[in-house]
C-alpha cells in the first residue's frame, strides 16, 4: 500500500487528537496508532488537568508553581505561553463534550495536588484523561476527513535520507515526507507520504521494570525522530510517579493519583510513622521528585519494599465517590483503602524531555510537530508539575494547528521515496532473542539508571547497554519486522539517551539526582 494525505498524525491520545480535529477541514488526516485507538497514555491519566479558573488563583501563581517544581529549568516563556493559555483550552475541552466534576454550586470542583499553591485541577473522579478521549474519539469518529489506522505500527519517518541523501543533526532542510507503516497482520510496511507529521507516540516507561505507562509507551517517536536526525534534549528528567500500588504481577502498575494525597491520604512506613516531614516542610504534598526520593531512601534505610498510603482517617463515603476506580483496584486485590493502608512504590511515569519544539511545536525537521509527551517544549524543566502534562498537549497541539494551517498549501508532496525493501531479510523464529534482550534492557535501566544515580552506575549501564545495542542491530537487520524488534531497537535508542544525557548533567537538579553532585539551591524569583 501507498498512500498520500496532507496531515499524518502519529498517536491517538489528547495531542494527536486535538490536531487531528483542528487541522481536518484543511485536508484529509490520516492517524496511525499501534494499539486500538483508546489505548494511550490519556487513557490512564487519573489526576486532572490543571488550569486557573477562579480566584484566588491566578497565572501568575500558576508559573510559580511550574517553574518551582521544574527547579528554574524551564523556559519561561513556554511556561507563561502554556498558563495563560490554559483556560481557554479548558473552555474549548468542555465545548467538545468532555465533563468534568462540580459543585452543588455549579462551579468545578477543583483539586489540589503536590507542589500546587492553589486548587486548580479539573478532573472527573479520578479518570479524567479517560473522560477527555472518550469526548475527543466521539468528535473524531464522526469526522469525515479522518481515517484511524489502528493496530499499526510506525518504522520510521521519512527524510532525504530514504532519498539516498546524507545528513546529520547540523543539516538545516531536513525534511518529514511522511512515515514507513508496519501492518503486523500482513508483515507489509507501507509508505504514508504526506505534508505535514505530527508525532503524538506519548512516553518511554517501559524501559523500566516498574511503570504507571501503559505497553505501548516505548519511546517510539523519540527513537525515530532521534534516527532522522531531529533535536532531541532532555531526557535524564525522568520522573517516577511516587505512589504506584504495589502489586509485582501487575504491569502497568496501577497508579494511585496524587490527588488523593491532595484529598488528605498520608504516607507512612509500614509500621504507620509519618516520614514525609523529615524532607520537606510540604510533607505527603511535596513535588513528585522530592516525594520520590524519599520514599526510596526509606525503602533502602527499612529494606522493605513498599511504604503505605493512608486514607483511614478520611470520611468514607466522600472518598468511595471521589476515587471509585482505586477503592475498586484495590479491593480486587483484597485491600479496602477505607480499613487498610495502600501499599505503594514508585514507577517510571512521565519523560520531561523529548524532541525538541518551538511555541508552535515545530521540531529542527521541516514540516514535522511534535506534541505531548514524546515533545520538549521546556514547559516541566527539570520536573514535571502534577497535571501538566494533558494541559501541555492541549495547548501545543493547538498551536500546532494553527501553524499547520497556514502552511499546508505550499507544501507538496515527496514523489521519490522509494517502498520499503525487505530483500535478504527473515522471520525471527527465536523471540528468546527479543524477550531476554528487553528484561536485560529494564534491569540495566531500574538498578543504575532509577531515582538515585551515579557516575560509576551510569558508566556500568552504557557498558552493558552496548552490548545489547550491537545484538539489536545485527537482528534488525536480519529479520522481517515484528512490532517486538522495532520496539526493542526503539527502547535501546532511549535508554542510550537517557543515559548519555545523564552523565552529560554535572549536578543534581530536579529529577537527575547524582550521588556524585551536589543539589544546587535555586532562586525561583
Amino acid at each position: 500500500m501507498r498512500k498520500k494525505v496532507d496531515f499524518l498524525v502519529i498517536g491517538s491520545g489528547i495531542a494527536g487528537l486535538i490536531f487531528a480535529l483542528k487541522v481536518a477541514d484543511k485536508g484529509k488526516v490520516c492517524i496511525i496508532t499501534k494499539s486500538n485507538v483508546e489505548e494511550t497514555a490519556t487513557k490512564y491519566a487519573q489526576g486532572g488537568i490543571a488550569a486557573v479558573m477562579y480566584t484566588p488563583d491566578t497565572y501568575e501563581k500558576h508559573i510559580r508553581d511550574t517553574i518551582i517544581a521544574g527547579d528554574s529549568l524551564n523556559k519561561k516563556k513556554i511556561v507563561e505561553i502554556t498558563i495563560t493559555e490554559s483556560t481557554d483550552r479548558i473552555k474549548e475541552l468542555i465545548e467538545w463534550g468532555a465533563n468534568f466534576d462540580k459543585k452543588e454550586s455549579g462551579r468545578f470542583d477543583l483539586a489540589k495536588e503536590g507542589g500546587h499553591s492553589e486548587y486548580r485541577v479539573l478532573h472527573h473522579k479520578d479518570s479524567t484523561g479517560l473522560e477527555i478521549e472518550r469526548a475527543l474519539l466521539n468528535k473524531i469518529k464522526n469526522h469525515p476527513n479522518i481515517e484511524i489506522l489502528e493496530n499499526h505500527f510506525t518504522v520510521d519517518i521519512l527524510t532525504q535520507h530514504h532519498l539516498g541523501k546524507k545528513v546529520n543533526r547540523k543539516t538545516s532542510d531536513i525534511a518529514c515526507y511522511g512515515a514507513y507503516i508496519l501492518n503486523p497482520e500482513t508483515r507489509k510496511i507501507h509508505t504514508v507520504l504526506s505534508k505535514l507529521t505530527l508525532i503524538a507516540t506519548g512516553g518511554i516507561g517501559n524501559v523500566y521494570n516498574t511503570t504507571t505507562n501503559p505497553l505501548i509507551a516505548t519511546g517510539d517517536g523519540i527513537a525515530m525522530a532521534y534516527r532522522a536526525k531531529a533535536v532531541v534534549e532532555n531526557l535524564e528528567f525522568v520522573q517516577f510517579h511516587p505512589t504506584s500500588l504495589y502489586n509485582p504481577n501487575e504491569r502497568p502498575s496501577f497508579l494511585i493519583t496524587e490527588a488523593l494525597r491532595g484529598f488528605g491520604a498520608i504516607l507512612k512506613t509500614k509500621d504507620a510513622k509519618e516520614f514525609m516531614h523529615k524532607y520537606d516542610e510540604r510533607g505527603s504534598l511535596a513535588p513528585r521528585d522530592i516525594v520520590a526520593r524519599a520514599i526510596d531512601n526509606e525503602m533502602k534505610l527499612s529494606g522493605d519494599d513498599y511504604v503505605e498510603l493512608d486514607c483511614r482517617q478520611l470520611d468514607r463515603n466522600e472518598l468511595i465517590s471521589n476515587f471509585p476506580r482505586i477503592y475498586a483496584q484495590c479491593l480486587s486485590t483484597g485491600i479496602d483503602i477505607t480499613k487498610e493502608m495502600i501499599p505503594v512504590v514508585p514507577a517510571a511515569h512521565y519523560v520531561c524531555g523529548g524532541i525538541r519544539v518551538d511555541e508552535y511545536s515545530r521540531t529542527s525537521i521541516l514540516n514535522l510537530y511534535a506534541s505531548g509527551e514524546c515533545a520538549s517544549t521546556g514547559l516541566h524543566g527539570a520536573n514535571r508539575l502534577a497535571s501538566n502534562s494533558l494541559l501541555e498537549s492541549a495547548v501545543f497541539s493547538h498551536r500546532a494547528s494553527i501553524d499547520a494551517r497556514q502552511q499546508i498549501e505550499s507544501i507538496d508532496f515527496c514523489d521519490e521515496i522509494p517502498d520499503w525493501d525487505a530483500g535478504g531479510t527473515v522471520l525471527n523464529e527465536e523471540m528468546i532473542l527479543v524477550t531476554q534482550s528487553l528484561k536485560e534492557l529494564q534491569s540495566i535501566m531500574s538498578n543504575y539508571v532509577g531515582i538515585v544515580r551515579s557516575n560509576l552506575r551510569l558508566k556500568r549501564a552504557l557498558d552493558r547497554l552496548e552490548i545489547i545495542y550491537m545484538e539489536t542491530e545485527d537482528l534488525y537487520a536480519k529479520s522481517i519486522l515484528t512490532v517486538n524488534i522495532c520496539e526493542l531497537r526503539n527502547m535501546i535508542n532511549i535508554a542510550y539517551l537517557i543515559i548519555k544525557m545523564a552523565m552529560q548533567r554535572k549536578e543534581s537538579c530536579g529529577l537527575h539526582y547524582s550521588l556524585d553532585y551536589p543539589v544546587k539551591k535555586r532562586n525561583y524569583s
